[in-house]
C-alpha cells in the first residue's frame, strides 16, 4: 500500500487555514500515487489546542471541517486519515475524544478514540478528553490497519523509563488482527527526541512484527516546538523513511519498501539552534508580527539571540538598542555597534544615565541592588515603550541559568513577549554562540556581567557557570536533592545555596516571557512548582 505521509503545521484554532493547508497536501500526495494519506493529531484544530475546547462552536467547526475532508477523499478517490476532536457519545466523562477519523470515497470506515492520554510535563489531556481503550483495528482496501494517536505508542518501558499505564495499545490491535500500525501524533520536540521517537516506532514493529508509521505534526505553537520528523518502520524496524525535522513535508511510502532512509543530522548542537529559530519564526508568524526589538548589552546572551532572530526573521526586521549608563564599558557599546554591523540588523544607542540619576533622586538614592535593578527596569521601559509605539515584539534575552537562579530583574531585563534562550543554560549559550561568525570575539572572551556597577560580574554573586551548570543539570533535570549532588565532589553548601536559589526564584519566573521549549524538563508548563512552600 502507498501511504502519504503530511506533515503539516496547522494554527491552533484556524480550522480554515488547516483545512486548506490539509487539503492541498492530500492532492500532492495522491499526485504521487498515495492511497491513504495521513494527517497528524488534532490536525483540524492544531495542537494543544487547550481551553479552546471549551468554547462554544469549537465542536461545531471540527465537525464541519471533518465533513469537507470527508468529501475531499470523495473527491480524490482517495483514503484518509486525520485527528480531530469528536463527540463523547456516553452520559458521563469529559464531553470529547482526542480521535482519527478513517475514511476511504467519501465514506467513514472507522472512528479511532485515544486510549492513553498524557497528563505530565507539558501535557494535561485528561482536563479535556475522555479515553477510550477499545483497539481500533479497520480493514482499509484488503489491509487491517491499527490505528494509534500519539501516547499510544509511548508504551516502552526501556526507552520512556517507569509507564503510567498497564496497557500496550499496539500490541492490543496486533493481537486484534492488524496487519499494519499508524501512529498519528503532536509530539513536541526537545533535543534527541526525534531518535527516540524512531526508536519507540521501531521498537513496536519489531515486537508486533508489522510495518509502523508515525506521522508528527511539525510547527511552533507557544512554547512548544514540533519538528515533525515522522517515521516509516518495516516489520523488522528498519527505518525506510524519515520526514525531514522543522518544516512541512509529503512524503510517499510503500509498505513493502526495503530501501534504508537517510539518517538524521548527527550534530545535536546544529538541532538546537534550528529549532530555536524555528521557534522564534513560528511565534512571529502565527501571532501576526514581523518585527523584532533587542536590548544589545554588548554581552553573549543578547548577541546570540540578535543572530538567532536576524535568522529567523530577517536582519531587516531585527533592531538593537543599547542603553548605557555610567557603569557600561565603552567596548561593550562598541561590540553591540560592531555586531549589528555584522549582521545587517538596526542599531542606535538610547543613554539612559540622566534618566537613572532622576529615578535614584526619586527613589531617595537607594544604592546597592535596588539601583542596579532601576538600571535595567529603565532598559526594558524604553524597549517596551518602543514596542507599544511601533509594534515591534521585544524579544528577553536571559538563559536558562539565569532564569534558574532568579539572577534576573523584574519588569527590567526579563519584559519581553518571547524568552528565546531561556531553555539554554549559560555553557551551552557559550558553545551556540560560537556557531555565529557574526559575534565579535570579544564578546566570546569577556566575562560575563551586567555592568549594573563598577568592575561587577557575574560571577561575585554566582559560581562559575561550568560549576553552576552542573548543580542546575542534577537538580532540574535528574531531580537530586543537595545530599546527592555533594556526592559528586561539589560543595555541600554550594549545592543547598543553589538550590534555595532556585526555589526562592520561582515567583518570578511565573512573571516571565513565553520560554522556547527544546530541552526534557524546560521552565514554563511543564514544571509545576508552588510559589509558597517550605524552602
Amino acid at each position: 500500500m502507498k501511504l502519504g505521509l503530511l506533515q503539516t503545521n496547522p494554527l491552533v484554532g484556524d480550522f480554515e487555514g488547516n483545512l486548506a493547508a490539509l487539503s492541498l497536501a492530500v492532492r500532492q500526495a495522491v499526485a504521487q500515487g498515495a492511497e491513504l494519506c495521513i494527517a497528524p493529531e488534532l490536525a483540524l484544530s492544531g495542537y494543544p489546542p487547550h481551553d479552546l475546547v471549551f468554547q462554544q462552536g469549537f465542536e461545531a467547526a471540527n465537525a464541519a471541517a471533518a465533513a469537507r475532508l470527508v468529501q475531499l477523499s470523495a473527491e480524490l478517490h482517495c483514503g484518509l486519515l486525520f485527528g480531530l476532536c469528536v463527540p463523547n457519545e456516553r452520559p458521563w466523562g469529559k464531553r470529547l475524544h482526542n480521535a482519527a477519523l478513517l475514511c476511504d470515497n467519501g465514506r467513514v470506515i472507522a472512528t479511532k478514540r485515544k486510549a492513553l492520554l498524557p497528563t505530565y510535563d507539558v501535557f494535561d489531556e485528561r482536563r479535556y478528553f475522555e479515553p477510550d481503550y477499545t483497539p481500533c483495528v479497520a480493514e482499509f482496501r484488503g489491509t487491517r490497519l491499527g490505528l494509534l494517536i500519539c501516547e499510544d505508542i509511548w508504551t516502552d518501558e526501556s526507552l520512556v523509563g517507569r509507564l503510567d499505564y498497564a496497557i500496550d495499545p499496539a500490541d492490543q490491535c496486533a493481537r486484534a488482527g492488524a496487519q499494519l500500525l499508524v501512529n498519528i501524533s503532536a509530539s513536541p520536540w526537545g533535543s534527541g527526541k526525534h531518535r527516540v521517537r524512531e526508536q519507540l516506532v521501531a521498537n513496536a514493529a519489531r515486537r508486533t512484527g508489522l510495518f509502523t508509521v508515525l506521522v508528527n505534526q511539525a510547527g511552533g505553537n507557544d512554547d512548544l516546538i514540533f519538528d515533525g520528523g515522522s517515521v516509516a518502520c518495516d516489520a523488522g524496524g528498519a527505518t525506510i523513511a524519515r520526514l525531514p525535522l522543522f518544516e512541512s513535508s509529503v512524503a510517499v511510502v510503500e509498505s513493502r519498501q526495503t530501501a534504508a532512509a537517510p539518517p538524521w543530522p548527527g550534530d545535536d548542537l546544529e538541532l538546537e539552534t534550528r529549532a530555536l529559530q524555528f521557534g522564534l519564526a513560528e511565534y512571529f508568524r502565527k501571532t501576526g508580527h514581523s518585527r523584532a526589538l533587542i536590548g544589545l548589552s554588548g554581552g553573549i546572551d543578547s548577541a546570540l539571540v540578535a543572530c538567532l532572530a536576524a535568522r529567523a526573521l530577517g536582519p531587516a526586521n531585527v533592531h538593537g538598542i543599547t542603553m548605557p549608563t555610567r557603569f557600561s564599558s565603552k567596548g561593550s557599546i562598541e561590540d553591540s555597534r560592531e555586531l549589528a554591523a555584522n549582521l545587517g540588523i538596526g542599531f542606535e544607542i538610547v543613554d539612559i544615565d540622566e534618566a537613572f540619576e532622576q529615578q535614584r533622586r526619586l527613589a531617595g538614592f537607594p544604592g546597592g541592588l535596588a539601583e542596579e535593578n532601576a538600571q535595567a527596569r529603565l532598559r526594558g521601559l524604553v524597549l517596551m515603550t518602543r514596542s507599544n509605539a511601533g509594534g515591534a515584539l521585544v524579544l528577553a534575552t536571559g538563559n536558562q541559568s539565569e532564569l534558574a537562579v532568579g539572577y534576573s530583574t523584574l519588569y527590567g531585563d526579563m519584559c519581553g513577549a518571547l524568552e528565546v534562550i531561556g531553555d539554554v543554560p549559560k555553557t551551552r549559550v557559550f558553545e551556540m554562540a560560537r556557531r555565529f561568525a557574526e559575534i565579535p570575539d570579544a564578546i566570546h572572551t569577556k566575562p560575563p556581567s551586567a555592568e549594573l556597577r563598577p568592575n561587577q560580574t557575574d560571577q561575585d554573586s554566582l559560581p562559575p557557570y561550568d560549576l553552576l551548570d552542573r548543580i542546575l543539570t542534577a537538580y532540574l533535570d535528574e531531580r537530586l536533592d543537595a545530599e546527592q549532588i555533594a556526592a559528586r565532589g561539589i560543595d555541600r553548601e554550594l549545592c543547598r545555596r543553589v538550590i534555595r536559589m532556585v526555589e526562592l526564584a520561582e515567583y518570578k519566573r511565573r512573571q516571565a516571557p513565553i520560554v522556547l521549549r527544546i530541552s526534557g524538563h524546560a521552565f514554563g508548563a511543564g514544571r509545576r512548582m508552588p510559589v509558597v512552600k517550605k524552602v
